[in-house]
């Protein structure tokens, strides 16, 4: 089992950048591909990004593609979003997520996924 803790979240403006983090607990997050996911206020979870196990593949959402970058540091148990450009569809609450996989497949479904952090609300003001 693997528990997540999301960090970094906040309020910024427009054009702005911001990165948030995701720690997790336990000594096999090298095992777990991980991904990023968002819910805005009165809409549905949506997808993010995804990065493999070994880091060396990722997939984006169309909407955050060439704005967003997923990375991971399996030493310090972390996942990352570099959030650029930012605007005001993005505010939501952001999710990391972590899927048991023997592979180095990601997920872009919330069913894919095994554990979930509590969030991180990221506001952009125009």
């Amino acid at each position: 089992q693997v528990q997540l803790v999301e960090s970094g979240g906040g309020l910024v403006q427009a054009g702005d950048s911001l990165r948030i983090s995701c720690a997790a607990s336990g000594r096999s997050f090298s095992s777990y591909a991980m991904g990023w996911f968002r819910q805005a206020p009165g809409k549905g979870r949506e997808f993010v990004a995804a990065i493999s196990r070994n880091g060396l593949s990722t997939y984006y959402a169309d909407s955050v593609k060439g704005r967003f970058t997923i990375s991971r540091d399996n030493a310090k148990n972390t996942v990352y979003l570099q959030m650029n450009s930012l605007n005001t569809e993005d505010t939501a609450v952001y999710y990391c997520a972590a899927r048991r996989t023997l592979s180095q497949d990601m997920g872009v479904l919330s069913s894919e996924y095994d554990y979930w952090g509590q969030g991180t609300q990221v506001t952009v003001s125009s």
